[in-house]
């Protein structure tokens, strides 16, 4: 079972940038496809972005524009650059398969709080 380390989240204010890492304990060559999930207080964990074995991508209407997903199977790391953030991009990000039925066990997320 591979695990995932997610990691760079922070404080940053509107309009700013983070770059999110998640480094798996094991290879991700062989997983089709990989997601970045973030829950925000209170709210139901949603999916924003996937990337396929082939470089294929899709993101949730609310980040189409200003999230970037991408992965390095070489590295066994998926990143996710958010650009122009808004404060309702606050939330824990998780990286792990997709879809989440795939999923039996997550990591501890990273914090990504977009506040003034």
């Amino acid at each position: 079972q591979v695990q995932f380390v997610e990691s760079g989240g922070g404080l940053v204010q509107p309009g700013g940038s983070l770059r999110l890492s998640c480094a798996a304990s094991g290879s991700i060559f062989s997983i089709h496809a990989m997601g970045w999930y973030r829950q925000a207080p209170g709210m139901q964990r949603e999916l924003v972005a996937v990337v396929t074995s082939g470089g294929m991508t899709n993101y949730a209407d609310s980040v189409k524009g200003r999230f970037t997903i991408s992965r390095d199977n070489a590295k066994n790391t998926v990143y996710l650059q958010m650009n122009s953030l808004k404060p309702e991009d606050t939330a824990v990000y998780y990286c792990n398969v997709s879809p989440s039925a795939y999923i039996t066990t997550w990591g501890q997320g990273t914090q990504v709080t977009v506040s003034s």
